[in-house]
Formats: C-alpha cells, structure tokens, sequence
C-alpha cells in the first residue's frame, strides 16, 4: 500500500532533524519490491510487537515487517499560495501525500531563531494552514464559474456540487479547512473529486527540549497545541526532534537503556509512525510459515479478496477462500495445529471484512 504522509513545518521547527532521524532509522530497502525513492521521501518499519512474537512461534527462515513512507516537504513561508519562495513546490508536495504530519516548535531556544522573531505554535499553525486554505480557496472559486453556470440550469450533479462549493467557499472564508466541514456521504465524494489540500488528515508534532521530553504536561506550548488540536479533533504526539536523531543511531538493547535513561518507554518516532499508520486508516494483517512471516498493510474495512490482492493480483484473481485466525487465539493456543483443534482456524469468503492482527493463508486458483 503506497501511503504516505507529509511532514511539514516552518523553518527552524525540527522538521528536518526529525525526518533525518526518519532516514537514519530507515528499513532495509532490499525487504521491499519497488523501494527506489526520492531523496526527500524516508520508508521506516512500522514497530509491531506482534510480528515478533509470531516469529517466535514459528521460526521462519526470514521476517518481513511492513513499512510507512514519510515525505520531507518543502519549506514554506507567508504568500506560499501565491508561489511565494518555495510555495509551489510545498503545495505540489502535499498534493501527492495522503497525510500531514505538522511538526510545531515547542522549545525556547536563543541560539536557534525563530521565523517570526518568537516563538508561537499557533501562529506557526495557522500560517501554514492559512496557505493551504488560500490554495484550496482558488481551486473552489474556478470550479464554482463553471458549475454555477449548469447550476442555474437545473442540472442535478451541478446543483449539488455547487452547495458542496457552496460549503466550502463559507469555510475558507472563515480561516477553516475542509476536514472541520460535515458533509453527508454524496457529497464527501464530490469533495473527493476537488483534491483539496485542506481534507487531509492531520497530526500535530509538537518538538519540545530534551528535558521535557519524559514529561511535557507543564508546558505551556504543548498545552495551546493541545487544544488548538482538540478544536480540530487531531491528535498531538510530543518528541524531542535532537534526542529521535541520537535514538536512529543505536539499536536493540542499546536503545532501549537509552529510552529508559529518558524515561520513556518508547521513541517518538515510533509513536509517529504508529500515530500516521492509524490516522489513515490503515492495519496490519499477517502471514505466517517457515518460509518467511511477513506483516501486510491495508486499509481497515478491506474485504479478503482485496487484502489478497495487496500480495499479489492473481490472489486476488483467483481468490477461493481464506483460512483465519486472529493473532490473540492463535497466541493463546500456541500453536497452529492446536488453534485448528481448538477451532479458532476458520474459513471465510469474499464478504470477510479483514480484521487488524488477522494471520491469513489465502487460497486460490489462477
């Protein structure tokens, strides 16, 4: 699954000492079919304790876990809308992504200056989203001269798309973007069809000090992320962009000393790409023999012959049936043979909706 999320920001915030982290800690790109990438697009492993369990269990010859891409995009100053610096190419850039990762400074700093002479993670928030919003308002005042026009002739698809234009054209007047609108399900798929900037789902990042890294509650920063984000009902993760770059270097028991010194109990980075992973939607399914276990993305409400599909067409083609067990039962049973005696093997058709921590054999006939 080619999903990935965009990580933006001003200058000096730390976005680019966390996507460097990103890259240093990078999964090995021999493990992934078609892994030639940008230099601005980083691909990590998604952590899942589960995939080492089952590779206890079943000591397969290889583990595969599956990844997330991350794409560093370009800098982005006032006017940006209007092709100011590099504006076009950060609005390009967010137009291929499928989620914004917003890294927002929440560390004061004398030795590092800030763009605007002070530090305001709000202000940083809305400049940036006030771009988006100036981009996405020019998109919808040209569609709305040419439907308007069949609107007026009665023509049923103009009519509602112009009340979808309609909609938003009052939001973007508001300073709001498109995901704090409510549209019915007809009218999400004409949304859709606009491409909008301003639809993406977010995730705020706000990078704090090293000290405040095990415990941000008293900082007044995070707290006026916080509830910008509730207002938006967007989650906020806290890192320390410095400490994730020091974190990528080291590795097993190394790392995990490392974390514990800090007083916590797991990288931002991981909580990152966890965070992203689950703002779009997606989950893992596995499959599991002495050949290889491997984790597989998809997208939640996925159907089996689809989710087959993701490993290869003619499993999709010729998909039959699938043979389940959830990973909680086959853990529980300890085994296969004992998860089939027990009757947690089952077998499910083309209307199985996957489940995330399904470990699935597919057969099929091509």
């Amino acid at each position: 699954m080619a999903l990935t999320a965009g990580i933006v920001g001003l200058p000096n915030v730390g976005k680019s000492t966390l996507f460097n982290a990103i890259t240093q800690a990078g999964a090995e790109s021999a493990n992934y079919p078609f892994c030639t990438i940008d230099p601005n697009v980083g691909i990590v492993e998604v952590p899942d304790h589960r995939l080492q369990k089952l590779t206890e269990l079943v000591i397969p010859k290889k583990t595969v876990p599956t990844a997330f891409e991350f794409t560093d995009i370009a800098g982005i100053v006032k006017g940006a809308s209007k092709g100011e610096g590099l504006g076009n190419k950060f609005l390009s850039h967010i137009r291929q992504v499928d989620a914004i990762c917003h890294v927002v400074r929440c560390f004061a700093d004398e030795n590092i200056t800030h763009v605007s002479g002070r530090v305001n993670p709000i202000d940083d928030i809305e400049t940036i989203n006030l771009e988006l919003i100036l981009a996405d308002m020019e998109t919808v005042e040209k569609r709305i001269e040419r439907v308007g026009k069949l609107a007026k002739q009665k023509d049923k698809e103009a009519v509602a798309e112009f009340e979808v234009l309609s909609l938003l054209k009052e939001a973007f007047e508001a300073e709001k973007p498109a995901r704090a609108v409510e549209f019915t399900d007809e009218q999400q798929k004409i949304v859709k069809g606009l491409h909008l900037l301003t639809i993406k789902p977010v995730l705020y990042v706000a990078n704090v000090d090293e000290d405040e890294v095990a415990d941000a509650s008293n900082n007044e920063y995070v707290k006026q992320v916080r509830e910008f984000a509730a207002g938006e009902k967007a989650e906020v993760i806290v890192i320390c962009a410095k400490i994730e770059s020091e974190i990528a270097e080291l590795e097993g028991e190394e790392k995990q000393m490392f974390l514990e010194e800090l007083g916590i109990e797991e990288s931002g980075l991981d909580q990152l790409i966890r965070a992203s992973y689950n703002l779009l939607g997606l989950a893992t399914y596995f499959t599991a023999g002495v050949q290889e276990v491997r984790a597989w993305t998809f997208r939640k409400g996925m159907k089996a012959p689809q989710c087959a599909g993701i490993i290869h067409s003619d499993f999709e083609r010729g998909f039959i049936r699938a043979e389940i067990v959830s990973y909680d039962d086959l853990m529980a049973a300890g085994s296969m043979t004992a998860a089939k005696e027990a009757g947690k093997v089952r077998l499910e058709g083309k209307e199985y909706e996957v489940k995330d921590g399904d470990i699935i054999h597919f057969r099929f006939n091509v």
